[in-house]
């Protein structure tokens, strides 16, 4: 296996070995040419992302400034969005579902490094590939750690770190991050903690990204 094979499998590997610094150097710059986008052509948004990602839906908005390392390890599917500053390392494989949202300053790490020092200084690192399913929305400021799986439906509350495995229809928070309570039908006529919906079409229609 080359190094690049042995990244994608999660196994120890030498990132600046069998071309990955070149495929890492082409990736800054589609990220850049998307990240300094004029204001007036942010029409040519979607095209430019889905030139950076692997897999995409219709639907896919990501505010400026995003960082990856090369985003053709990146999933995400229909109708994704997320605020400003979303770094993704995605030497392992990241894979999102539907309808999913991020907050500000989100970070999706699959990259780690030895715990050992004398390992550590080798130079090898690892990846290890994170899951986030459908209808999910990830708070700003959170970062999501190598390996973790969050289920559909989830709300991670903002500044968590997620270290374990999050099970679906959940709320969950803090550092690490912890199951609050299930998500419920009585939640959906609720907008904010007490707070009822004093409209009538809440329920009406799905929201889609190219609204905005």
């Amino acid at each position: 296996m080359n190094q690049k094979e042995r990244m994608l499998a999660g196994l120890p590997y030498k990132a600046w070995l069998d071309g990955l610094s070149r495929e890492r150097l082409e990736n800054k710059k589609r990220i850049y040419e998307y990240n300094n986008l004029p204001p007036e052509r942010w029409g040519e948004m979607t095209e430019l992302i889905k030139n950076i990602l692997g897999k995409t839906g219709k639907e896919v908005h990501i505010e400026p400034p995003f960082r990856c390392d090369y985003g053709r390890n990146i999933e995400v599917g229909e109708n994704f969005y997320s605020n400003f500053n979303l770094v993704i390392l995605d030497v392992g494989k990241v894979k999102i579902g539907d309808n999913v949202m991020f907050g500000p300053n989100v970070a999706v790490y699959t990259a780690g490094h030895p715990l050992h020092h004398e390992s550590r200084n080798s130079g090898y690192e690892y990846g290890i590939g994170i899951t986030i399913g459908n209808n999910v929305w990830i708070g700003g400021n959170t970062a999501v750690m190598p390996g973790v799986t969050i289920g559909d439906n989830c709300v991670i509350g903002g500044g968590s770190v997620v270290t374990k495995d999050i099970p679906p229809d959940c709320i969950a928070v803090g550092n690490p991050c912890r199951v609050i309570r299930k998500i419920t039908d009585e939640d959906k006529k609720y907008y904010f903690k007490d707070r009822e919906f004093d409209v009538d079409d809440y329920l009406d229609s799905v929201f889609n990204v190219s609204e905005l």
